[in-house]
């Protein structure tokens, strides 16, 4: 390796520095999902920062998703996938499915490639210690092609009601690193399957995170001019709703980020899972990648 590459390497790791003092002991809630979480480079990239992370002190809790394995999962099974407004109907045999892939194979496979990689992973979904209480989500269906608004029945379909974070506590006082699926449960231990992202901000404020972090598939919030926004506050995300500017699948993250920072959450970001190493060139470096909501 030649001189300037070494001294350039010296650079990053003076650069990160402050950042490591500045987050030791801090927790991060992560959700974990697109393609990072299906390409082999990125997935063993994003496991080898959550490690490192925890290395330098710095306690992180992933919240994955897995709706494409859900989905290939069911068309083995010959269950035809239904969704309304971009969430899947789920139904008896579609929440055993979910629980099966995202508790069993999605989740264990996130905690395999973490361990051999080095750390020390613990799987769990929020059933386990009562982790996730849940209840059934009224889904009202609006829209300029709705004429009357209708509540629709998605099923076992869940919102967060409650955290309980003593399990997940004991685990961040240790050196093991939760890994969580976003499956709840109901009153009488009724399965709900709920929205990673609302997931991993219901726990961001539960677990008084100094940051709450999504990885997507897209650069970050960008504005008119399709320009990535570095940085955003409250009334400037409400802007961009009105305009239009953000819309689709990006208003739920970007409302995530706003409930999470207004229940105390120092920061929020959204950043592209497709770049390698994307988590910590965010958290340790001035510039970073994506976009953060203050």
């Amino acid at each position: 390796m030649a001189i300037e590459d070494r001294v350039d390497k010296a650079r990053i790791l003076i650069e990160s520095l402050p950042y490591m003092r500045q987050f030791e002991g801090k927790t991060f809630v992560i959700k974990y999902g697109g393609h990072a979480m299906v390409e082999e480079s990125l997935k063993v990239s994003f496991v080898k920062d959550v490690i490192l992370m925890r290395q330098v002190g710095i306690k992180p809790v992933v919240v994955h998703g897995g709706g494409p394995q859900i989905g290939q999962t069911m068309s083995r099974m010959g269950l035809k996938p239904h969704f309304v407004d971009g969430l899947r109907v789920t139904d008896q045999d579609t929440v055993n499915v979910v629980e099966m892939v995202l508790a069993g194979k999605v989740n264990k496979d996130i905690v395999s490639l973490i361990n051999l990689n080095g750390g020390r992973a613990v799987g769990l979904s929020g059933k386990d210690g009562h982790t996730i209480q849940a209840r059934k989500r009224q889904h009202v269906r609006q829209g300029p092609d709705v004429q009357t608004p209708e509540i629709i029945d998605l099923g076992w379909v869940g919102d967060v009601e409650k955290i309980d974070t003593t399990l997940l506590d004991l685990l961040c006082q240790s050196t093991l690193i939760p890994v969580v699926a976003p499956v709840g449960v109901g009153d009488g231990g009724e399965t709900y399957n709920i929205n990673a992202d609302t997931v991993a901000g219901a726990l961001a404020v539960a677990l008084k995170a100094e940051k709450l972090i999504l990885l997507t598939d897209v650069i970050g919030v960008k504005d008119r001019n399709g320009e990535l926004i570095s940085e955003l506050d409250k009334n400037a995300i409400q802007m961009l709703i009105q305009q239009q500017v953000v819309k689709g699948g990006m208003i739920p993250k970007v409302q995530t980020c706003v409930h999470a920072r207004d229940g105390g959450v120092e920061s929020t970001h959204i950043i592209d899972g497709r770049i390698e190493h994307a988590l910590l060139l965010e958290v340790f470096t001035d510039k970073g990648v994506g976009t953060c909501v203050r």
